[in-house]
């Protein structure tokens, strides 16, 4: 297992925070570039793992920038030309070397939570979700969506995208949806379940049609957690090292020493199913002096967590 934080594109003291911990990964999010400018042409690309490079860090993964949309999730006008250019797009990661693209399968509202503040141990503030809240909200604007136009759509993707994603060596890692629910606002998601990934990894039977191994997702579930890692084993590409309190329908985000899931055990079963790839923490507490202004990828709760997280990988060390 590789350890790896979620850095902005320029650098600022996060890169020497990363540096100063001994990481040396990055993992470059649409939350820190912003929806409006994701890189996928070749220079843009290049420009900006060459930054990263000449500080002496890895792109290890580009999570969310992806430059596919709704269209291609539903099968609607447009997907074709999207496709190509995804096709492009892994083809440049390849030639510069960034070997894992995580991205998502959910269409309209992706990362949901109805609760941005919610106090936690010693006063820091969590997410969470309620889905009470949601039940008598208005349908979204896409509103209705099909789970059958979902399902249609990431079979095409997958057939069309995984041979280029095999021949560049960049592997695809979906992530759950978040929550895993199977409706939320009159729109459909299907990447909720265990058996549901077991399909999604059958429609292309290839290790670069891979996983997002989002743990907290994985526990609201109802996963045993360390368990599944073991069964999906090398269709794993990309962890996110998270837990929850709770269930898909209502949640809260725990601290990563502090949530129900075994932590160690998970440590090591990704050592048993021989995991080598990026793993990252996610959705950490905003912790005393922080503004809250980007909740759940504060600074201060990534390095307890990734100070954790090594914990953990020098306890498990053979």
């Amino acid at each position: 297992m590789e350890p790896a934080l979620i850095l902005p594109p320029v650098r600022d003291e996060r890169w020497d925070l990363a540096k100063q911990m001994g990481v040396d990964k990055a993992v470059v999010h649409t939350l820190e570039i912003g929806d409006n400018s994701r890189p996928w042409r070749y220079e843009e690309l290049l420009d900006l793992t060459q930054r990263f490079s000449d500080y002496g860090l890895d792109v290890e993964v580009i999570e969310g920038c992806v430059p596919i949309s709704d269209d291609t999730r539903l099968g609607r006008a447009g997907r074709d030309e999207e496709i190509e250019r995804f096709k492009r797009y892994l083809r440049h990661l390849g030639e510069l070397d960034v070997p894992v693209v995580a991205y998502d399968w959910m269409a309209g509202k992706r990362w949901a939570r109805t609760s941005t503040a919610i106090p936690t141990r010693g006063g820091s503030l969590t997410t969470g979700y309620d889905h009470d809240l949601m039940r008598d909200a208005p349908d979204q604007k896409l509103a209705p969506v099909e789970a059958d136009e979902l399902w249609a759509g990431l079979e095409h993707f997958l057939n069309e995208v995984v041979p280029i994603a095999e021949e560049a060596d960049v592997k695809l890692a979906l992530h759950p949806d978040d929550p895993p629910l199977g409706n939320i606002r009159g729109v459909d998601r299907i990447v909720t379940s265990i058996e549901n990934y077991e399909r999604i990894m059958n429609l292309y039977d290839s290790e670069y049609n891979g996983i997002t191994f989002c743990q907290g997702n994985f526990a609201a579930m109802g996963a045993d957690v360390p368990r599944t890692i073991r069964r999906f084993g090398d269709r794993i590409n990309f962890v996110h090292f998270r837990d929850v309190e709770g269930n898909a329908e209502r949640f809260i985000e725990t601290w990563h020493d502090n949530g129900p899931t075994d932590m160690l055990a998970c440590i090591e079963a990704y050592r048993d199913v021989g995991f080598e790839g990026p793993a990252r923490p996610d959705h950490v507490p905003t912790m005393t002096g922080e503004d809250n202004d980007n909740p759940g990828y504060m600074t201060l709760g990534r390095l307890y967590a990734m100070g954790y997280m090594k914990g953990l990988l020098e306890q498990t060390a053979e």
